[in-house]
């Protein structure tokens, strides 16, 4: 539940902040110029915010739509991706965004206008090519969808530009809006996974691993495109029963003929954000692995990295055509 909402002047009178506000009626609204100045400000407690962040209604005034980093994507090649939001309702202790925000704040830019626009004038610029547009780089593309509406808003203008792909990078089970609906064929929803261990203790207020089965049973059904995303792959001792298991789980449940793409990538971190993430939790075990730097990265030596890159390919890729499957682990961060 929130119970404090920020709101920039410059949209409080834009019909989406009007409608998220009457959402929540008991909030306690508070004024703001800009969404910076409570976001960005430093000796913020993150891990303190977490457990009751506030909401901050915004406008986004550039660098809307962005490149990719190099190796994430899924077979175009022009790759962008977009936040519609910054932070995720969830709590995963690998996630990158604990180390590059001050703040565990939700922020939402309410100008979804200009997102659009700007969309459509990249999917112009490379008129007739395929071009890849990825949501859920710092959120969770669904977990807040029957607040924000966002897939109700942006699908439109995938659906006029049948050429142009969207990613819905996701760990929830918010599935409602998009089986009430058609499904868009270059509309690709990815859920991310790690084995059930693992994510009971790295992945908290996530939805357990068999209910983002079933969402996704549920979605295939209903005739949308299906993405899995096992990033980061974490190590542990005990990792080819661990991964083993969830992929066998994963197989079993989901109709793997009818899944668009499979994609991978090992734990990794910029080094700046690690130093942080190991001050928010210094007793826990992720940070104590066997990691090393490596191009300013914090990453797996080269032995256990590829040794479990290339036990999960190969399982994978025994399920899913290799024209499907992707790796991405020379990418920078670890992603939803």
């Amino acid at each position: 539940m929130i119970k404090t909402i920020y709101i920039e002047n410059d949209i409080a009178s834009h019909p989406r902040t009007k409608a998220i506000l009457a959402r929540f009626p008991h909030a306690v609204n508070i004024a703001c110029d800009r969404y910076g100045e409570v976001f960005n400000r430093k000796a913020q407690n993150f891990r303190l915010q977490k457990k009751q962040p506030a909401l901050i209604l915004a406008r986004k005034h550039k660098n809307l739509i962005l490149p990719t980093p190099k190796q994430y994507g899924i077979g175009a090649a022009h790759n962008y991706y977009f936040s519609h939001m910054l932070n995720c309702l969830y709590d995963c202790r690998y996630c990158f965004l604990q180390g590059m925000f001050q703040s565990a704040h939700y922020v939402l830019f309410v100008n979804y206008e200009d997102f659009i626009w700007d969309l459509q004038s990249l999917i112009d610029k490379h008129k007739r090519e395929p071009v890849h547009f990825f949501s859920g780089y710092d959120c969770d593309s669904l977990a807040l969808d029957p607040m924000t509406h966002f897939t109700n808003e942006f699908l439109p203008l995938f659906i006029k530009n049948p050429h142009a792909l969207l990613e819905l990078r996701t760990k929830s089970t918010q599935v409602r809006n998009l089986l009430k609906q058609a499904p868009v064929p270059n509309c690709v929803i990815a859920f991310s996974f790690t084995p059930p261990k693992i994510a009971a203790t790295l992945e908290h207020k996530t939805p357990a691993v068999d209910k983002r089965l079933q969402a996704i049973v549920d979605l295939q059904q209903a005739g949308w495109h299906i993405g899995l995303r096992f990033d980061p792959l974490i190590y542990t001792s005990n990792y080819v029963q661990e991964y083993t298991e969830l992929f066998n789980a994963v197989f079993r449940k989901i109709n793997p003929d009818l899944t668009h793409s499979v994609s991978l990538g090992s734990f990794r971190l910029p080094k700046d954000y690690f130093r942080k993430l190991e001050k928010l939790y210094p007793t826990d075990k992720l940070f104590s692995s066997p990691l090393i730097e490596e191009k300013n990265s914090i990453v797996y030596p080269p032995s256990i990295r590829e040794g479990l890159l290339e036990f999960c390919e190969d399982i994978i890729t025994q399920h899913i055509p290799a024209d499907r499957f992707f790796s991405c682990h020379e990418t920078v961060v670890a992603s939803l």
